[in-house]
């Protein structure tokens, strides 16, 4: 894309944004997503309904009478969104790849974010960090995110989530909630640096699925290129057999990914490319809400 056709992206990408994050997500994901803690606000007289351990000693002897602290929430969130541009992302077997639909995503939390007055962040990697930009607020910070997102070529093709949990981790100083958005094709073991990073901060796994790497659409023997180191596969695709195998494979590496999630209690959004995007994140801004009522 040259410039004016990112301009053009970013604009329609902010539109499409907008109506959603006002009309749905917005709600939701101020109801989830709280604050870092409490701050003061005021003191007012004690009644009997509050807290005697609320009562502020030091105004109460001044005033003769007991009053209390009053607080307020602290509202402002920190927000990074980590975006896996690895070479298997590129990869789409309908109208979008992997990378469009994740950059869609990410542009709608970013927004969900901004609309909130909280701080957003972006990392983009690869098995390197492509791109940190550190968290801000305001909407044209947000556009930035988007430019970027749009315009950045990864140098890199592999995958190295470990690594990035790790250096994101040395770069960000406050709690945050992070999104992770990634198809998740990784061979080394990122277990542990996930159960890691969300005990530090609040890691929600957004993971980008293709109907071809779930269940292959037909029979047919073709050679296939991995996009990450080059290889290629024969691949001779007849009978139920290779179905039945590509199938338990298939399932077998997604399992892989839902156990790493569930031992770092790390929650787990699956976003289909073909389907629509919006139902599993409201679904999951929902399921947060009701979890903390």
């Amino acid at each position: 894309m040259n410039t004016k056709e990112i301009i053009a992206q970013v604009r329609r990408i902010e539109i499409k944004t907008r109506r959603i994050v006002d009309d749905i997500t917005a709600g939701a994901y101020h109801s989830v997503f709280k604050g870092r803690g409490i701050e003061f606000d005021e003191v007012r007289e004690y009644t009997p309904e509050d807290d005697v351990r609320d009562i502020d000693w030091n105004v109460t002897a001044r005033m003769g009478s007991p009053f209390i602290k009053k607080y307020i929430e602290e509202r402002e969130l920190t927000v990074m969104i980590a975006i896996d541009a690895s070479a298997s992302t590129a990869f789409g077997s309908l109208d979008k790849t992997k990378n469009e639909r994740a950059i869609e995503i990410a542009s709608l939390l970013a927004f969900s974010a901004i609309r909130n007055n909280d701080k957003v962040g972006l990392m983009i990697f690869t098995d390197k960090t492509e791109l940190y930009l550190p968290p801000r607020s305001g909407k044209s910070h947000g556009l930035r995110l988007i430019r970027e997102m749009l315009a950045r070529k990864p140098e890199s093709k592999g995958t190295n989530i470990a690594d990035a949990l790790n250096r994101m981790m040395k770069m960000l100083r406050k709690r945050a909630v992070v999104f992770l958005i990634s198809d998740f094709l990784d061979d080394k073991d990122f277990s542990k640096r996930l159960t890691a990073a969300n005990k530090r901060h609040d890691v929600i796994a957004v993971r980008i699925l293709d109907p071809v790497e779930i269940k292959w659409p037909g029979t047919a023997s073709i050679s296939i290129e991995d996009s990450e180191d080059g290889k290629r596969h024969d691949l001779f695709m007849t009978g139920s057999s290779f179905m039945d195998r590509y199938a338990s494979q298939s399932a077998e590496m997604h399992q892989r990914n839902e156990k790493a999630c569930k031992r770092a209690k790390v929650d787990l959004i699956d976003i289909k490319c073909g389907e629509d995007f919006i139902k599993p994140l409201v679904g999951f801004f929902r399921q947060r809400e009701q979890f903390r009522k």
